[in-house]
């Protein structure tokens, strides 16, 4: 963890004036709301010149006019997430955090975000993509029982079910298209939870995640008081640093950058399981990052002011065509 030990901290100057993009019009919109005024407040505490922009259908508008010099992107799900919103800012010429258009609208993707990290040999469980022509009997005769049913371009595990019959298959795929047409199903595993942050090429210490209930959902995340989050995670360091560097490679594997977070699960021989990859993961007072930076000696406002760096020297496609004229 050599680069986090040595990060110098920039001068509030250099970042110019910051658009905080909040809040969105995806079914994350709360959560990013939440977020958003976190990492605008650690903005604004660390001297930045920020600006809190609810993000709307006029938002190429609304950052013209403002004269922004880069933006802090912390919206959550589609539109914000899928590289909509990263495409719009690379042709406006706005240096922005997180990942680029294709590392966002990949890992957004589950299914797609599936298909390359098997075709890179990396460990994921199989999948199937389910549609109203699909003959759901073989789905599960494909993946057996259980199996996890899901949007596949939500996050913050909205319209997941889990099925335990064949008979309910088709409830829980209605379920999941009612917030996305394409929907994935793949077996349930059960085992143990963990998170593995990224900061700008560097992996933060793992976070095991235990709910109170029987999967990690939406009321685990963002709402429980008795989910129980262990940073140290409890593996041994060994195991911690090859989860870790597995985490590195999928994330690599997706284009992602700046900074995200890969969901793993351990299955009951210990052999880790590839989730899924988070390119804007929640900044809340229960978000994962925050929790691992802090294991790692970074308090919040540094931790928004190390994703921030990132967009320094970030070269969108505006400039590089304009430098190419």
């Amino acid at each position: 963890m050599s680069k986090l030990r040595n990060y110098t901290q920039r001068s509030p100057q250099e970042y110019g004036k910051v658009a905080v993009l909040m809040g969105g019009l995806s079914a994350e919109r709360e959560v990013s709301l939440k977020s958003g005024k976190a990492v605008f407040d650690a903005l604004k505490k660390g001297g930045v010149d920020a600006h809190a922009v609810d993000v709307g259908r006029d938002i190429i508008q609304v950052l013209e006019r403002g004269r922004f010099d880069r933006a802090f992107n912390i919206l959550h799900g589609r539109g914000g997430e899928d590289g909509t919103i990263q495409g719009a800012l690379e042709l406006l010429g706005l240096p922005y955090t997180g990942s680029g258009v294709l590392g966002s609208a990949l890992s957004m993707d589950k299914i797609r975000t599936k298909q390359v990290w098997l075709a890179q040999g990396l460990p994921t469980l199989p999948f199937a993509a389910l549609t109203p022509a699909t003959d759901f009997a073989q789905v599960v005769k494909q993946l057996g029982l259980p199996m996890v049913v899901k949007p596949a371009r939500e996050g913050s595990s909205i319209g997941i079910s889990k099925v335990t019959r064949v008979e309910d298959l088709h409830k829980a795929y209605a379920a999941a298209a009612q917030h996305d047409p394409y929907v994935i199903a793949e077996p349930w595993l059960t085992g143990g939870e963990y998170t593995a942050s990224i900061l700008n090429g560097e992996s933060l210490p793992l976070v095991h995640m235990v709910p109170d209930r029987e999967f990690y959902d939406y009321e685990a995340k963002y709402i429980s008081n008795a989910t129980r989050y262990m940073c140290p995670c409890g593996l041994p360091e060994s195991q911690e640093r090859e989860l870790a560097a597995l985490a590195m490679r999928a994330f690599d594997a997706l284009d992602a950058s700046g900074w995200g977070r890969v969901d793993i699960m351990l299955d009951a021989k210990g052999k880790p399981w590839l989730l899924e990859n988070n390119t804007l993961p929640g900044m809340t007072d229960h978000s994962l990052v925050p929790m691992a930076a802090k294991a790692a000696g970074i308090s919040f406002e540094e931790l928004v002011l190390r994703i921030l760096d990132a967009s320094i020297g970030r070269v969108t496609l505006s400039a590089r065509a304009t430098r190419s004229k």
